[in-house]
């Protein structure tokens, strides 16, 4: 599948935020937070947001953490890939493969909107913590 979009490309995270009914904006990988979306000309999408102080392992070995410094590193980056569709208001992330596995299989629906040259995708109704938000992710295009 060949898909010319406004998304293609590499974009770089501004912010990530969550906002409460009652306006109330929440970070969940903190003010600071780091990540890029990738969408891909032959219709995949790449996502990977983490916190920006994450605590390291005490060794050097991506399956030889605690349990707790495993909890930690799940709880401090979220990442998920698959198909995606651009439908001009919003995209539809067709998800495979996900840190948070209650999300492989599913399609995860996000509305687009372009301010300036910058990328605000939404999604209303998210579950955080025991309530519903509007999780915002705001995104500028990657530069090298």
């Amino acid at each position: 599948m060949r898909t010319s979009t406004p998304l293609i490309g590499t974009w770089s995270l501004i912010d990530w935020y969550n906002q409460t009914d009652t306006g109330q904006r929440l970070h969940p990988l903190g003010t600071n937070a780091t990540g890029y979306i990738s969408y891909s000309q032959d219709g995949f999408v790449f996502v990977h947001l983490m916190a920006s102080d994450r605590v390291l392992f005490a060794e050097n070995d991506p399956f030889g953490g605690t349990v707790a410094e495993e909890a930690a590193a799940f709880k401090t980056q979220i990442t998920y890939a698959g198909r995606y569709e651009y439908h001009g208001d919003h995209v539809i992330h067709h998800v495979t493969q996900a840190s948070f596995p209650n999300w492989i299989g599913t399609d995860q629906v996000r509305q687009v909107e372009f301010i300036g040259r910058n990328l605000r995708l939404s999604a209303e109704n998210a579950a955080f913590q025991g309530q519903k938000v509007t999780a915002f992710v705001e995104w500028k295009r990657a530069t090298t």
